[in-house]
């Protein structure tokens, strides 16, 4: 690849705008033809955006007048606005004419908390499920196809110039590719957030319980899960989802980060204090104090506390969605590329990699560790497991609090996606407003916390929600937006690359049913272990 020609870092030319007629702004021998070998319906709208994005094609006064022209819908996106040295140029904001200020750090701070769900408290579970070597195989592929999905997503846009996911339905698609993906990504995020102020409500006052050393409460309105959930929005959530660009988050993404890194630091020291088997604090309340040995009378170890390398049961499978969607961050992947300082595919794929290695690894040490503390006794939330051995653990108090900001400091991030897709869906054609981007995310925000307070089982329609919209927006997407946008002269339908995209489609689609059948398997049966949540 020649993304890192330095050709690339001329300050007046994003690396998107690769059609422009004079060659300025191209990444090199990569994608010069592309707005000749777009269809045949596209090409005026591509020159008329070309001659629109390029200054040193067009003359003042055309430029003038081309802010007065109707712009395309992919211009008024409310967190791009910031980035753009248009104090002379009065012309609409355009994708193709942002200069991000975000710098990589920042970039790889924001992605991974995107990626970064409350789902790392269930993966200890998930390995006692498949046992330690298949756990692992299972989460490598994962990071792997995630990492090339975000490959599919990065190249189709490079080729059109766009950085929102909802325009590349667009472009693929016309009307209903934007649809689709708009509603993909209110739905998955939607989901997400309420999972993580569900995890608010039911966390927090149990926190403030234990620090109290409150054993019956008797209805004080600060142990009460509505109220601190709608203080917390209020508080913590509302100011930062008011931002005007989601670069902004980068600090408070990575002190959400450090928030897990404490959680990882604290399950590897507890392994090492926690004794095998443990027993129950409600057996015997000075269990943590006894001396219990991990190996029996005859002095051979006990079964229990032996890991298992793999491990096939009836929960086997219900882990697998589990891990096929620990690594979803793909409706924040455009928007993070859109303000990344000096923007190029490869430099975006690299704060992808390093974001999705990161996580990879505190995923792998996460599950390791919290299942080589319990083994066979871990349950599915693994702070649960260790509040079985002692409820007022100061430790583990602290790293509850720890995972009750980080998955607070998320919501702000998830949310941004969601207002871009409502922006794209409903407001097509309008430029940056304050009172409209400030309602949106008060109605966000007002909804979700309705669903958390009056709809206690709305998880199990979010799981549904979940296998359906995480495969599409991981998998099927982009993938099939990568084979309609890229032309048949660059890569015919029968070339590798796109024979790889159908591939990829089609785990997608394996995936979602896979998913959809564990979902209902558990609703038929009465059970509840499925979960396709971040």
């Amino acid at each position: 690849m020649s993304e890192d020609n330095p050709a690339e870092t001329v300050e007046t030319a994003p690396a998107e705008s690769n059609a422009i007629p004079n060659g300025k702004g191209h990444e090199p021998g990569e994608e010069i033809t592309a707005s000749a070998k777009t269809p045949p319906a596209e090409d005026a709208e591509n020159l008329e955006r070309n001659s629109r994005t390029s200054p040193e094609t067009v003359p003042n006064s055309a430029q003038n007048d081309s802010s007065h022209r109707p712009e395309n819908t992919e211009a008024n996106l409310p967190e791009g606005q910031e980035f753009l040295s248009s104090v002379e140029d009065k012309k609409t904001p355009r994708f193709t004419d942002f200069e991000g200020k975000t710098s990589f750090g920042m970039s790889v701070f924001n992605l991974g908390n995107a990626i970064m769900g409350s789902g790392i408290l269930g993966l200890a579970y998930a390995m006692a499920n498949t046992g330690v070597v298949l756990f692992l195989v299972l989460l490598t592929v994962v990071a792997v196809l995630s990492s090339y999905s975000i490959h599919l997503l990065l190249k189709s846009s490079g080729i059109v110039g766009i950085r929102a996911y909802e325009q590349l339905g667009y472009r693929a698609f016309g009307t209903p590719g934007k649809m689709a993906a708009g509603i993909a990504i209110t739905l998955q995020n939607i989901g997400a957030m309420s999972s993580y102020l569900y995890i608010v409500k039911y966390e927090f006052p149990l926190v403030i319980q234990a620090f109290l050393m409150v054993d019956k409460p008797a209805g004080e309105w600060y142990l009460n899960g509505n109220y601190l959930v709608i203080i917390v929005s209020i508080a913590v959530i509302l100011p930062l989802a008011l931002m005007k660009q989601l670069g902004y988050l980068g600090y408070t993404s990575g002190f959400s980060l450090s928030c897990m890194v404490f959680f990882l630091i604290s399950v590897i020291y507890k392994k090492f204090n926690v004794p095998c088997p443990f027993v129950d604090f409600a057996i015997n309340g000075t269990a943590t104090g006894l001396n219990v040995s991990a190996t029996d009378p005859r002095g051979e170890p006990d079964p229990a506390c032996i890991p298992k390398m793999a491990n096939l049961n009836s929960q086997t499978a219900y882990t697998i969605p589990i891990l096929a969607f620990a690594f979803v961050c793909h409706p924040e992947v455009l928007p993070i590329y859109t303000e990344l300082r000096n923007p190029t595919k490869k430099k975006m794929q690299h704060v992808a990699n390093i974001s999705i290695a990161v996580m990879y690894i505190m995923y792998f040490l996460a599950a390791l560790f919290g299942y080589l503390t319990f083994y066979g006794q871990v349950e599915s939330e693994l702070l649960h497991t260790y509040s079985r051995i002692d409820p007022y653990d100061t430790l583990i108090l602290c790293v509850r609090v720890a995972v009750l900001t980080a998955v607070t400091l998320t919501v702000p991030i998830v949310l941004f996606p969601v207002r871009r897709a409502i922006q794209q869906m409903m407001f097509p054609n309008k430029t940056f407003n304050w009172p409209r981007h400030i309602l949106i995310a008060i109605s966000l925000l007002t909804f979700i916390n309705l669903l958390v307070i009056f709809a206690p089982d709305i998880l199990g329609i979010f799981g549904i929600i979940g296998a359906t919209s995480a495969p599409c927006l991981i998998f099927i997407f982009p993938a099939v937006f990568y084979i309609r946008i890229v032309p048949k002269e660059d890569e015919p339908l029968r070339s590798v690359p796109k024979i790889l995209a159908a591939c990829f489609a089609g785990i997608g689609f394996l995936f979602m049913i896979m998913s959809l059948s564990f979902i209902i398997i558990d609703w038929t049966s009465g059970t509840s272990k499925a979960s396709s949540g971040h």
